[in-house]
């Protein structure tokens, strides 16, 4: 016989690496067939294409307890095994083997556990008999040893089993579970010669093995006469259970005594039992007091717990509600000197922190309706009130005595002889002393704020207006500059009013008004929004340039100043705008600001009145200022600039509307002949202006250039009417005028450009008229006929003409004779009239040259017109004519 595969070693070493970390051990490993069986076909067996597996048994041990598991292997494409399904021995509840495979080597297992009851179960099959023996018989002993119970095994005799476990003692191997001194199973592996008893103990005794054996010896039939063995066996059987009758009948006495001993059993027990019953009650009444004990206990103990949590809890709540003494004395009387400020906060942050923590967000909602709570919050809001009040008449008293020790003292302002440039820097040094202490007032009330910020308006608005006030006063009195005219167009005035004198100190001196005040108002404006906790963002950044001040900021104080208090809060810096916030600054600035303007006002007023036009560079000076104030808290400080740029507009139109009026003036008189005298004067004011101009002020120029020229050219036009006869020769000679003294300007400057050729279109149209009225004056028969040619041409033929009235041939020998003869002496005649009413001498050259283009152009006109109408007349040709005016 093959050697079978439950004693192969090396399959046992594969199924165990196979396994390998799941502390499990193999007990036995066999190679089986597995295919799958058809239900309801009876007869012969079906089964699908086998496939190799391997059955292998193993146990482990957990928590004092063996378990048995039956794993099935297969074969992976390397040909190494790995695990495929796992079933646990508990749930085996059956083993059949197959009655239609003849050989009996095809088995099934039966688990309780399966979730399909409907499919057919695998069926395993063996090479042999004796290797399916050799899994079975594992199986039920390990079943046995570790579940206590075996399976029900169907188509398979016992008594067979056991034989062939006889039999082959020296192959089987199996294991067995034994206990430890503690109860503990434990299993281990047993040889071969000890399987013969331990087959004979799990299947049938030792002496049920020796009677079966006697009896099998009385029988001369083989084991293979099942039935009629089966049938002697059974009337034997009967045989004995009758004579087993016949002797208990026969031992009736004995049955006597038995029954009587067991009826006083029977009383005993059931006195045992009355007494059993009772301890049970008087147990129960026991257990149930014991129960109701640990009840009582466990709610005591909850409440002994809950107890120390709420003392824990209301020691936390009365801390909370505690005001420290010291913390209660700063806030009720404590003092608001420099060296008592680090208390102050704290008692000011201790007490932010304590109302805050009383709101309800940040105290649970059962806490916030105690009375403690509630009066505690009441007294905690006295001490917020006592403490604001006491704090906003310190600062306001404070802003007032700095402000009124500062204006006491002359030497902060200018003086005579010396221009004082104001420091606000220990002002701004004493203020931050109390930057936080307002940032406290204002988390505690918002509305505190708003007379204080009044306050320190008021009292700074005093020191600004009075160093703004002493400034412009000596600024005005050590500028030295003479008064230049302000009557510039004026005809009656003398060539000596065009003497200009150097004005510029006058723009210098406003330029540096502007220089020391501008950047001051803005660091002030920027220290007051942050001082006074406005939620808007910084003016003027670190170092910046301050709006125009080429040279950088204020003063290197000034710097220092404005990042001190850019750091009086971080949280500041990241604020972001609000619109209710500057809004509200912005007022607040104009109460802080406002009157400071008139002083600026008084500059411009002076500078005015010394020199007009240089309201011109004043305002390209405060149109660089303003277009550097970009910032919106700085509100104010553009609309000052915005007002002196509008005060200075004001006067420089002023001054417009004065030589407006003074061109007009020229109307008045009764005649006006040559060129008038505003021409040349605009021509001087209009260089003295450019030379004025500065960044911005073109605009505000060229609008009182618009003005200007309108109004000359408007009045030029209004004279010339009133003389219709000498009319052109005016105007020609005032728009040559015109054009002359503004030519170079005319080059550089726009706006006079268009006026230049708005001139020079007016002089052609001036000349024109002019020239053509000599020119009919000397040849009017003879242009007069060709005019009555020209407009005949419209209605009849060339051919028809010379035979209309006036129109003859001989009409035409007539005019030529009385119009060309003589022609020289027209000409000069011609060339006196245009000399004889022209006062401008320089431009009779010209004239002449226009009168002689005009005369032949419209001469050479007639010729054509002769020669089409009147083809065989004779008439002095266009070149003989041009000779002549050359000639003269």
């Amino acid at each position: 016989m093959a050697k079978s595969s439950a004693d192969d070693a090396e399959l046992r070493r594969a199924c165990e690496a196979a396994i390998e970390g799941t502390k499990q051990k193999v007990v036995m490993s066999i190679r089986v067939a597995k295919s799958r069986g058809v239900w309801g076909k009876s007869g012969k067996l079906g089964r699908q294409m086998a496939k190799p597996r391997v059955l292998a048994v193993s146990t482990k041990q957990k928590a004092g307890r063996t378990k048995a598991f039956l794993r099935v292997m297969k074969y992976s494409t390397g040909g190494v095994l790995e695990p495929a399904k796992l079933y646990k021995l508990k749930h085996l509840s059956k083993v059949e083997v197959i009655a239609n495979d003849p050989s009996g080597c095809t088995f099934t297992l039966g688990f309780d556990n399966l979730r399909s009851q409907s499919v057919a179960p695998p069926q395993w099959t063996m090479r042999n008999v004796d290797d399916r023996n050799h899994l079975l018989f594992c199986i039920l002993n390990i079943s046995k040893d570790v579940l206590g119970r075996l399976p029900k095994v169907v188509g398979i005799d016992v008594v067979e089993m056991a034989l062939w476990a006889k039999e082959n003692t020296g192959t089987v191997s199996k294991q067995r579970v034994q206990h430890d001194g503690h109860g503990s199973p434990v299993a281990v592996n047993v040889d071969d010669g000890e399987l013969n008893v331990t087959v004979e103990r799990e299947l049938v005794s030792q002496a049920e093995e020796e009677d079966m054996e006697a009896l099998l010896d009385t029988y001369v039939m083989g084991i293979g006469e099942a039935e009629a063995f089966s049938e002697r066996l059974k009337r034997e059987l009967l045989a004995l259970e009758a004579a087993n009758v016949h002797a208990i009948v026969e031992s009736e006495p004995l049955i006597d005594q038995v029954l009587q001993g067991l009826e006083e059993a029977t009383i005993c027990v059931d006195d045992m039992d009355e007494w059993l019953s009772i301890f049970n009650v008087k147990l129960r009444h026991m257990r149930e007091d014991i129960e109701s004990i640990e009840t009582r206990n466990n709610k005591l103990e909850m409440q002994s717990v809950n107890n120390q949590a709420l003392i824990e809890e209301l020691d936390k709540l009365v801390e909370r509600l505690r005001v420290p003494s010291d913390y209660a004395v700063c806030l009720t009387g404590g003092t608001f000197d420099e060296a008592r400020m680090l208390q102050n906060i704290e008692a000011c942050e201790w007490l932010t922190r304590a109302l805050h923590g009383l709101e309800v967000p940040n105290i649970d909602p059962s806490y916030a309706n105690m009375r403690s709570v509630r009066e505690k919050r009441a007294e905690l809001e006295k001490l917020k009130a006592t403490f604001v009040r006491r704090a906003s008449e310190f600062l306001r008293n404070y802003f007032a005595s700095l402000v009124d020790f500062m204006i006491s003292d002359k030497s902060y302002f200018s003086q005579r002889g010396q221009l004082k440039r104001p420091d606000h820097a220990d002002l701004r040094y004493k203020c931050r002393t109390y930057a936080r202490l307002l940032q406290h007032l204002k988390s505690l009330d918002k509305n505190c704020l708003v007379p204080l910020r009044k306050a320190y308006c008021g009292s700074l608005n005093l020191l600004l207006r009075r160093e703004a006030r002493e400034f412009a006063n000596e600024l005005r009195a050590s500028t030295k500059a003479s008064r230049n005219p302000t009557v510039w167009l004026e005809s009656t005035t003398g060539s000596n009013q065009n003497a200009q004198t150097d004005t510029s100190a006058v723009s210098e001196a406003y330029a540096k008004m502007l220089t020391i005040f501008i950047p001051l108002l803005v660091d002030e404006s920027s220290f007051f929004a942050h001082f006074m906790c406005f939620e808007v963002p910084a003016l003027v950044p670190p170092g910046g340039a301050v709006n125009g001040n080429k040279g950088g900021s204020y003063d290197n104080d000034a710097d220092d100043d404005d990042l001190g208090i850019m750091d009086i809060d971080d949280n500041d810096s990241n604020a972001g705008k609000s619109a209710a916030d500057l809004t509200a600054l912005n007022e607040s600035l104009q109460d802080l600001l406002d009157g400071i303007q008139e002083d600026f006002y008084a500059v411009v007023d002076w500078a005015y009145k010394i020199d007009p036009l240089r309201c011109i560079s004043m305002h390209g000076i405060t149109e660089r200022y303003l277009s550097g104030q970009k910032a919106d808290a700085a509100g104010f400080v553009r609309l000052l600039l915005g007002d002196l740029e509008s005060r200075v507009s004001m006067q420089f139109s002023r001054f417009v509307d004065e030589a407006c009026h003074q061109i007009e003036r020229n109307e008045r008189n009764v005649r006006q002949m040559g060129v008038l005298s505003y021409i040349p004067r605009f021509a001087t004011l209009a260089t003295r202006m450019e030379q004025y101009i500065q960044g911005q002020s073109r605009d505000l120029v060229d609008q009182a250039y618009t003005k200007f020229v309108s109004i000359m050219f408007a009045t030029l036009e209004k004279i010339a009417q009133t003389d219709p006869k000498y009319s052109d020769i005016f105007l020609l000679e005032n728009y040559a005028a015109f054009q002359n003294s503004l030519y170079d300007l005319a080059n550089v400057v726009p706006t006079l450009a268009k006026f230049y050729h708005q001139a020079s279109e007016a002089y052609e149209q001036a000349c024109t008229r002019h020239i053509s009225m000599i020119i009919y004056y000397q040849f009017e028969r003879l242009f007069q006929f060709a005019r009555k040619i020209e407009d005949l041409m419209y209605t009849i033929t060339a051919e028809e003409i010379p035979f209309q009235m006036g129109l003859s041939k001989m009409e035409l020998r007539k005019t030529i004779k009385y119009s060309l003869s003589g022609v020289d002496k027209s000409i000069s005649a011609m060339y006196k009239k245009l000399q004889k009413n022209l006062t401008s001498e320089e431009l009779l050259p010209s004239l002449w040259d226009k009168c002689k283009k005009e005369f032949l152009d419209k001469y050479e006109g007639f010729v054509q017109l002769v020669a089409k109408i009147y083809p065989n007349e004779n008439i002095p040709s266009v070149a003989e004519m041009r000779e002549l005016l050359a000639s003269m």
